[in-house]
Formats: structure tokens, C-alpha cells, sequence
């Protein structure tokens, strides 16, 4: 149960991120990297979020489940 709010709250801050970065690059008309830092973050998060649910299934964390 821990295991699964740790991944809705990675997302959250995923999507944050996303948002932030929209922001900046809609609202922001100075020539600051406000944009690149925030998709940075982003993509950042999210390999971090791909490889934590790689070591969570090799652990035996999470499992696949059948439909």
C-alpha cells in the first residue's frame, strides 16, 4: 500500500512539473531557462519513477496481475 501512494505521488509531482513547464512557457516572455529546468525535472522524475518500478518488480514489490 506504501509502495503504491509513493508512485501516485511521483506522478503528481510529474504532472507539476508538466504544469509548471506549460506555465513558464506560455506566461514567461523573459529569455530565462524556467522552461528547461522544469521538463528537465519531468524527465528526470519520470526515468526515476521507470526505474523504481523496474527494482520494485525485481524485488517481488508489485507483481503483474492477468485480466
Amino acid at each position: 500500500m506504501l509502495f503504491k501512494v509513493i508512485i501516485i505521488l511521483f506522478l503528481f509531482v510529474i504532472l507539476y512539473s508538466l504544469g509548471s513547464g506549460l506555465f513558464y512557457l506560455v506566461r514567461d516572455k523573459s529569455q530565462s531557462d524556467r522552461v528547461v529546468k522544469a521538463l528537465t525535472w519531468r524527465i528526470g522524475l519520470s526515468l526515476l519513477l521507470f526505474v523504481l518500478l523496474f527494482i520494485a518488480f525485481g524485488l517481488g514489490w508489485i507483481s503483474p496481475h492477468s485480466i
